[in-house]
């Protein structure tokens, strides 16, 4: 069988068709004969007369009409037969074209080549030169070492040939004797051909000696590079580096630069790779140079200020010894030009006695509604805010908690302040923090302005307030004073634009300016530890610019800025001055009323906030050691018949954390009193409920909350945790403790938590919690409170606790109900409600 198989044989097509094969090959190797048809092109040749074949130029010499195609007339046939003269002209021209171009490259190609040939050449024959040259000196020199060798040789034998002389002189008639020539006795023949002999052998192996040394005098053998008299000889690259390094030091290149002497800052201890930048050394060298000290440290290690000396004046540098308080040197403490600076918004403090109406004044002004977000509807917290008002200006707002146990809120309030405005309700006149906020704003030299408050009361008495204010020396302008006074009434909007006005007026006599084209600097009013967000700090910007990404130091700590949101919770890029923001990213929680300041690199800030944090353990440290062993053993005494109740505070921000401990430390009198073993910012952790375990004291949370492993662990092991909302209740409790008056205490007790999966919006009742009761019960008559991330929101009393469609008294764990707050309706997916009781409980004081 045929390998077609009686298949039809491949074909090409069109043509005429002759037989053919193509061997088809596989991937695994195998090959295979196929027969395929060959199509062959079929040529026209015109015939001409008389039946030659060819193409004539006239209508005679077109072939026979009868063997054209049909419909083809003369005309045509003349004109495909012109086109394919023409067709064959042009490949002509190609071909002939294709022929010159090739040879052109073929010449292109030769000449390259001959080109590189004569340059390989070249360097042969350099090559060859540079080796013949080498040979020729390695020959004079192995010539010149056998000469000295012959020289010292005979040297040698002239030296030692008395020696001989009078040997043979002792021993005559020996053999030796007979043989040796002497004066009167010629050397006998044979002799004087051994001598002969002797130096033709000597000079020929000298020469070969020579010539095999002058012949791998370019070579490296190991005998060459271990011997001492030959040694590796200089290669051509190597010559060639120093021709070329000779011409460019001739022409005055590659001169190597003149080291610089530098004058390097030396504290009392640096750390190694510091000491390196700041010598423009290289780091991997100055500890090369410890370790030849004698000191095996590393880059990142600190040492002291004495071995950097050496160091210093081992690299050629000069040292400069300076203290640690110089490294707060690099802060920008430049006074700036009066072209420098731009105007700025001025900076507005609300102050006055609690309850008299300075944060609902602020909420008319922003059209905000703060006072709902407020515990008890007090003002806990310095609050910054920037309003434009409808001239167009721009104001920065703070407002400033009237509480007694605020002092050193509001004092933070009146120095960061340009202007005060003290609010004095009309029905009320001055009270004793009205008084105090007086004493602060004369303390910090600003101006103040008087807003009388609530003149919508019929009780209202504003001629009251100006007279009493005359008894702090403030003669207001309806008295013919200097103290602008104005009568408001945030509830009713009355007199808020005479009160932007008089604050317009006082910013423009003030004339207030910045340069906001330098490092930010600013004031932090407060801060807090925020679960999620970790520290944060509300800073006032006074002067400069804060942007996101820069270094700052502020108190004892430092960080990066994050990011930077303004009151609204928006988050910006930068700060101007007179501009309050939220400042994310610091490493700890700083103190309210500390300094922030851009410094350039990590290391200051680090350097600096170290450096702060030291010289504040070595103050406390002075302080304690200042006292003396009389005064330790007097307090002691006194100790014996004082009861000390402790505590354990916690608080939101560390504003808040400050007032109450500096309230507390003002509680007691000669017989109790009350301690402060620890406070801080955040929710109550494990570890300071075994503090409170081992010091049997209780904790005090203000606006906090524990988190689950504390609340458990406080569970176990018994430690009383009390949560506060209103500092008035956390400062009465501890003032009737403390004193033995407390005949009863209200105990809460927590009977369960929902959490919230859905929120719905019904009409006529409001916003209505989807619920899922996680722990415990949810019952109708119990108090609650809205958390969200461990933080009181909301506290109150329960609108309407359904289960499906009906209203009932309490819902188990683990079912599901609707919940609805009496008169608050802020409530998000995922917010926990706390159930619990009240209980009064009769208790004495231990």
């Amino acid at each position: 069988m045929s390998d077609t198989d009686g298949k039809k044989p491949l074909g090409l097509g069109g043509g005429t068709r002759g037989p053919g094969q193509v061997k088809q090959s596989f991937s695994h190797g195998r090959t295979k004969s196929v027969a395929v048809e060959v199509k062959r092109k079929r040529v026209v040749v015109p015939q001409k007369p008389g039946g030659a074949g060819g193409a004539g130029g006239s209508s005679h010499s077109l072939g026979d009409p009868s063997k054209r195609p049909a419909g083809i007339s003369d005309a045509e046939m003349e004109r495909r037969l012109a086109a394919l003269r023409a067709a064959k002209a042009r490949e002509a021209d190609e071909a002939a074209q294709r022929a010159a171009d090739e040879k052109a490259r073929e010449e292109e190609r030769q000449r390259k080549r001959e080109e590189l040939e004569a340059r390989e050449r070249e360097e042969r024959e350099r090559a060859e030169a540079a080796a013949r040259k080498a040979e020729e000196e390695a020959r004079l020199k192995a010539e010149e070492d056998a000469k000295a060798k012959r020289e010292a040789e005979i040297a040698r034998r002239a030296a030692n040939a008395p020696a001989r002389v009078a040997a043979a002189t002792a021993t005559p008639g020996s053999p030796a004797d007979e043989q040796r020539p002497t004066p009167n006795r010629p050397a006998p023949a044979n002799t004087v051909q051994r001598k002969a002999e002797r130096e033709r052998e000597e000079r020929g192996n000298n020469r070969a000696r020579t010539g095999d040394e002058g012949r791998r005098a370019g070579k490296l053998t190991l005998s060459n590079a271990t011997s001492e008299e030959g040694g590796r000889q200089r290669s051509l690259a190597a010559m060639k580096r120093k021709q070329e390094k000779a011409r460019q030091k001739a022409m005055g290149f590659g001169q190597k630069a003149e080291k610089q002497v530098r004058d390097v800052q030396l504290p009392e201890t640096i750390v190694v790779q510091e000491l390196a930048n700041r010598m423009a050394e290289r780091a991997a060298d100055v500890v090369k140079s410890l370790m030849k000290m004698g000191m095996m440290v590393s880059m990142n290690q600190a040492i002291d200020a004495d071995t950097a000396e050496l160091v210093i004046e081992e690299f050629g540098h000069k040292a400069v010894r300076v203290s640690d308080s110089d490294v707060e040197q690099v802060i920008d403490t430049v006074v700036d030009s009066e072209e420098n600076l731009l105007p700025r918004a001025p900076v507005v403090t609300i102050m006055g006695h609690v309850d008299h109406g300075k944060t609902s004044l602020l909420d008319r002004i922003r059209k905000a509604n703060i006072a709902t977000g407020e515990a008890g509807g007090i003002t806990q917290h310095i609050g910054a805010y920037q309003v434009k008002t409808p001239s167009g200006q721009l104001v920065t707002f703070l407002d400033t908690p009237g509480h007694a146990a605020f002092t050193s809120m509001r004092a933070r309030g009146a120095n960061v302040t340009d202007i005060v405005v003290l609010v004095v309700a009309a029905d009320d006149a001055v009270m004793p923090q009205t008084v105090e906020a007086i004493h602060h704003a004369k303390a910090a030299g600003v101006p103040i302005i008087v807003a009388i408050n609530k003149m919508d009361k019929h009780s209202a008495n504003p001629t009251k307030v100006r007279t009493d204010l005359l008894q702090h020396e403030i003669v207001v302008e309806a008295m013919s004073g200097d103290v602008q006074d104005v009568e408001v009434s945030a509830h009713t909007g009355m007199g808020i634009d005479k009160l932007l006005e008089a604050i317009s007026l006082q910013a423009e006599i003030l004339e207030l300016k910045a340069n906001p084209n330098r490092d930010g600097m600013g004031a932090v009013v407060e801060a807090k530890l925020d679960v999620g967000r970790g520290p944060v700090a509300t800073v006032l910007v006074q002067n400069g610019t804060l942007r996101k990404g820069d270094i700052f130091v502020v108190g004892q700590k430092w960080g990066k800025v994050r990011a930077l949101l303004n009151d609204k919770g928006e988050t910006i890029t930068e700060a101007g001055p007179s501009t309050p923001v939220e400042v994310l990213g610091l490493n700890g929680t700083p103190s309210a009323g500390d300094v922030l300041n851009v410094v350039p690199t990590e290391a200051q800030a680090r350097e600096i906030a170290d450096y702060r944090e030291q010289t504040t353990k070595d103050k406390r440290a002075a302080a304690g050691a200042a006292t003396t062993l009389e005064q330790l053993m007097a307090k002691a005494k006194a100790d014996l018949n004082v009861a000390e109740l402790p505590v354990i505070v916690k608080a939101d921000v560390q504003g808040s954390a400050e007032a109450i401990v500096q309230a507390l430390e003002k509680v007691g009198n000669e017989e109790v009193r009350v301690r402060i073993l620890h406070y801080g910012v955040g929710a109550i952790t494990d570890s300071d409920v075994g503090l409170a375990e081992a010091s049997k004291a209780p904790i005090l949370a203000f606006n906090v909350r524990a988190n689950a492993m504390a609340r458990s662990s406080a569970q176990q092991k018994g430690v009383e945790i009390r949560y506060y909302s209103i500092i008035y209740d956390l400062l009465d409790d501890i003032k009737k403790a403390a004193s033995g008056l407390l005949k009863a205490e209200v105990r809460e007790h927590f009977i369960g938590y929902a959490q919230i999966k859905e929120v719905f919006r019904i009409t006529g009742v409001g916003n209505v919690a989807g619920c899922l009761v996680t722990e415990g019960v949810a019952r109708r008559s119990a108090g609650v409170r809205l958390l969200r991330d461990n933080v009181v929101i909301h506290e109150g009393t329960l609108k309407t606790l359904k289960r499906f469609k009906d209203e009932v008294k309490e819902v188990q764990s683990g079912q599901e109900c609707g919940m609805a707050f009496e008169r608050y309706e802020d409530v998000r997916a995922g917010d926990v409600i706390e159930i619990f009781e009240r209980e009064t409980v009769e208790r004495t004081l231990a």
